[in-house]
């Protein structure tokens, strides 16, 4: 796990966001009949250094999350500020120039590669848009990029007499390899990580993240990493974040949240992981839920965990309990511990 940041001011602050999909009826005139709630109402900050893990099921909006904070959608409404820019009604020049210090890693090597292109054009690309745009200092030119591709395919473990080759000459793991380093061609600050060892066999898995640990402390860097595999949130992330039906429903230090779960939802979810220890296993109590997880289409006017909740109140169906301080640190967004 990565060690906790010492440093106090956030690089970057979400506050409020919130991200709705449209539902359009008609085939002309179309008109709004709904929406789907995927992001509902999010505030959290990540400071310089550290990750910070979201974790949660499928569909509970955590890659969705990542793509607003990117503004590869355009949020509904609410705040993201990144080094002073508020990224959601910056000119597109002003987008353009902080994207340098943000950058991605995708779910699936095998699509978020072009097949088309070579390992050296995939890595340069971002290289040779800032240069021509003449937003590198120093500007680059066509030798020193190709230094830099050859060191950063040698610093994310590949060999450098391979960069004329096509991904689909690589496999699962080096695909994914390739798109780190294509992250880091910009010396980003921040790295958004969108379940980027899921699609992997476990072994890989583990020298995916053991990499992006060992990036972390040689250049400092900071990323906001999303799974839904509780192991991997576990083992590389400083603080966590669990989302549940589009908002944040407990945010704590990993060692806390881990020992000592608050909120009704983080329990369950913990107890369905399981202990690789048959003796723990067997006196484990496994807390199951009953009923669906509600349709993101419906607007909530109480918990929105209330119709699942083994511990739910009265007070809960019409009040939506805020994300409040309960310790230091762990914050958690239940009527339990008002």
């Amino acid at each position: 796990m990565a060690e906790a940041t010492t440093t106090r001011q956030p690089l970057l602050t979400v506050t409020d966001l919130k991200q709705h999909f449209p539902i359009e009826s008609g085939f002309i005139l179309k008109r709004q009949i709904g929406a789907v709630r995927a992001v509902d109402g999010i505030s959290f900050s990540v400071y310089p250094g550290e990750t910070l893990g979201i974790v949660g099921e499928s569909g509970c909006g955590k890659s969705t999350t990542i793509r607003s904070i990117a503004q590869l959608y355009k949020p509904t409404a609410g705040k993201v500020m990144f080094n002073g820019l508020d990224l959601v009604n910056a000119s597109k020049d002003e987008l353009l120039k902080a994207r340098k210090d943000i950058q991605l890693i995708f779910q699936d090597p095998y699509a978020s590669l072009n097949p088309r292109m070579t390992v050296r054009q995939i890595i340069s690309e971002p290289l040779t848009i800032y240069s021509n745009r003449k937003m590198l200092q120093p500007e680059m030119t066509k030798e020193e990029i190709e230094t830099r591709i050859e060191e950063l395919m040698e610093r994310v473990g590949l060999n450098k007499a391979f960069k004329n080759r096509y991904p689909h000459e690589f496999s699962g793991g080096q695909r994914q390899r390739i798109g780190i380093a294509r992250a880091l061609a910009l010396n980003p600050k921040i790295i958004l990580a969108d379940e980027p060892v899921s699609a992997l066999d476990v072994s890989i898995q583990s020298q995916i993240l053991n990499l992006l640990n060992d990036l972390q402390k040689d250049l400092g860097l900071t990323y906001l990493f999303i799974a839904h595999d509780l192991a991997v949130i576990e083992y590389i992330s400083t603080r966590v974040a669990v989302m549940y039906l589009g908002i944040i429903v407990e945010l704590s230090e990993s060692r806390d949240l881990y020992h000592n779960p608050l909120h009704p939802y983080t329990k369950a979810l913990l107890s369905a992981a399981p202990i690789p220890d048959p003796a723990i296993e067997r006196k484990r109590k496994r807390i199951i839920l009953t009923g669906d997880v509600p349709s993101p289409i419906k607007e909530h006017k109480g918990c929105y965990f209330y119709e699942r909740c083994p511990m739910r109140m009265e007070h809960c169906a019409t009040n939506i309990p805020p994300l409040h301080q309960v310790s230091e640190g762990h914050e958690v967004a239940c009527w339990l511990y008002e």
